[in-house]
């Protein structure tokens, strides 16, 4: 009998690591094909996707869906796939449940479908309050959604200033965000060089704004030396990423001389 017991721990003890283990892989696979680049709740050591890939959607949604019942990181990316397959329904109820367990990147795609009025009834009260809720939080997109709805202290390009400055310590989307108000002068002194280091940061992480920023401001010398070799070594990672200004600023170094006809109008280009 004592035996037979042992023998018994012995079989849940191996077990337990298996299960454990086919969990996780849930979530592993889930946030290899659905995790957002900007999601504050994703790994340092996952890199994201800008969009899930088609081939991409039913694998995000079959294991999402599984990893979604304990992380609500993954029920966010159930949304994201649900939205992929044009399912909005299911996309926002996913993001629902997401942003009721404190997921601030849920919290802003529920907003801007309560925003736009996709697939639920248009509502910008409610989608001011998810984008405060998640600006609060420090989620960069929260903060920069809430000042063009124009909601709370986050419409003050100064306080936005002061709220991504936060989020900008860990963040690239915030990094990104706050570089550009920056670069712009947005709520408060412009400074290029300041905006150049902080869109270098988020370019290490591989933010494909930032990428095509940094391509600019190296080509034009903004805030630090000009270098044309990388400028086009940002722009041609930011366009890998599918970045559509990056890839127009490639096809303009390629093809510089516009032809013109008699009135003015661009007829074809010169390309190298």
């Amino acid at each position: 009998m004592i035996k037979r017991l042992h023998a018994i721990v012995v079989v849940a003890v191996l077990a337990a690591p298996a299960l454990a283990y086919a969990q996780s892989a849930d979530l592993v696979l889930c946030d290899r094909v659905a995790a957002s680049p900007s999601d504050p709740d994703k790994p340092a050591d996952v890199k994201g996707v800008q969009e899930i890939a088609v081939s991409d959607i039913s694998t995000a949604i079959r294991y999402c869906a599984v990893a979604a019942k304990s992380s609500r990181r993954a029920m966010y990316q159930l949304g994201r796939a649900y939205a992929a397959n044009h399912q909005i329904a299911e996309a926002a109820a996913a993001w629902r449940k997401a942003s009721d367990k404190g997921s601030t990147s849920a919290m802003v795609e529920l907003g801007v479908l309560y925003g736009t009025g996709t697939g639920v009834a248009k509502d910008e009260a409610q989608a001011r309050q998810l984008f405060e809720r998640a600006a609060q939080a420090g989620n960069a997109r929260g903060i920069s959604n809430l000042a063009a709805l124009g909601g709370s202290a986050a419409s003050d390009p100064a306080r936005a200033r002061e709220l991504l400055g936060k989020a900008a310590e860990t963040n690239p989307e915030a990094q990104y965000q706050l570089g550009m108000m920056l670069a712009d002068g947005k709520g408060g002194a412009q400074d290029d060089v300041a905006a150049r280091a902080l869109f270098e940061k988020a370019a290490a992480q591989n933010h494909p704004g930032a990428l095509e920023r940094m391509g600019a401001f190296a080509q034009a010398g903004r805030g630090g030396p000009k270098d044309a070799d990388a400028a086009k070594g940002y722009y041609e990672r930011a366009a890998a990423l599918g970045d559509e200004d990056a890839k127009k600023a490639l096809e303009r170094a390629r093809c510089p001389y516009v032809i013109k006809d008699k009135r003015g109008n661009a007829v074809t280009n010169l390309c190298f």
